[in-house]
C-alpha cells in the first residue's frame, strides 16, 4: 500500500475523495451531524495513514493537487451571491454590522480564553484567524508570529463545528431569519459552514458567502489590534 502511493501521482486524491464521498453517503443514510462529510474524511485518511504506515508527505505529495481547487471553489461562490443582490442592497447597512460582530466577538472569546488559560502570544495569535477561510487565515497567523500548522488545523475544526451544530444554534435562540442565518454560518464557520448554508436555501447560501470574504478582510485589519493585547 505504501508503494502504491509512492509510485502513484493521485492515489491522495482517490483516498481524499473516497473518504468523503462516503461521508456524503453516511450522512444521506443516517441524517445524523456526526456523519458530517468533512468530518468523516479526516477520520477516513487519518485511520489509513496510520494503520498502512504512510508517512503524510508522501500522502500529501498526492493529494495536494486538491486545494489548487479551493480558489476557484470559492470564488464559484460568488454566482448564489449575483442572484440574491437585490436583497443584499437592501439589507447592506444590517449584513455589515452583523458580519462586523461576528468578527469582533470571535476575536474578542480568542482574547477572554487566552487571557483565562495564560496563552502565550505566539499561541494567542495562531487562534485570531479561526473563523475565517484558511487562505486568509495562514497569512494572518504567519504574519503575526503564530504557528501556520495549528491555525489550519484550527480553523478546519471550527469549520466542521459550526457545519454540524450551526443550524442547531440558529434554532435555540429561535433565529429564523434567512439573511441572519446565512451571516451566522459564514461568519462563524467560513466556508465549511457556508456548505451548510447553501443546504438551507439559496438566500442563506449567498449571504454566507458575502461573510466569507468581508469577514476575512475585517479580521485581517482587526486582528492587528487585537495582537496587541497579549
Amino acid at each position: 500500500m505504501k508503494d502504491l502511493f509512492i509510485e502513484s501521482v493521485f492515489v491522495g486524491v482517490l483516498l481524499s475523495v473516497g473518504a468523503y464521498e462516503t461521508g456524503v453517503f453516511l450522512k444521506k443514510k443516517f441524517h445524523m451531524a456526526l456523519f458530517n462529510p468533512l468530518l468523516v474524511a479526516i477520520a477516513a485518511v487519518v485511520v489509513v495513514l496510520l494503520v498502512f504506515d504512510i508517512d503524510y508527505e508522501i500522502y500529501e505529495e498526492g493529494a495536494k493537487y486538491l486545494s489548487y481547487l479551493l480558489t476557484p471553489a470559492t470564488v464559484c461562490l460568488a454566482a448564489p451571491l449575483y442572484e440574491q443582490v437585490e436583497l443584499l442592497k437592501k439589507n447592506v447597512s444590517a449584513i455589515l454590522a452583523g458580519i462586523l460582530a461576528g468578527a469582533i466577538t470571535s476575536m474578542g472569546c480568542v482574547l477572554v480564553m487566552s487571557l483565562v488559560f495564560h496563552l502565550s502570544h505566539e499561541e494567542y495569535v495562531t487562534l485570531l484567524p479561526k473563523s475565517i477561510t484558511t487562505a486568509i487565515g495562514m497569512g494572518v497567523s504567519e504574519e503575526l508570529g503564530g504557528i501556520v500548522t495549528i491555525t489550519v488545523a484550527v480553523i478546519i475544526i471550527t469549520g466542521v463545528l459550526g457545519n454540524i451544530i450551526g443550524e442547531f444554534v440558529c434554532k435555540i435562540f429561535h433565529i429564523t431569519d434567512s439573511v441572519a442565518k446565512g451571516i451566522a454560518l459564514g461568519s462563524a464557520a467560513h466556508a465549511i459552514g457556508t456548505a451548510k448554508a447553501l443546504e438551507l436555501g439559496e438566500v442563506e447560501g449567498a449571504m454566507s458567502g458575502l461573510s466569507i470574504a468581508v469577514s476575512g478582510v475585517l479580521t485581517v485589519i482587526l486582528s492587528i489590534l487585537f495582537a496587541q493585547f497579549i
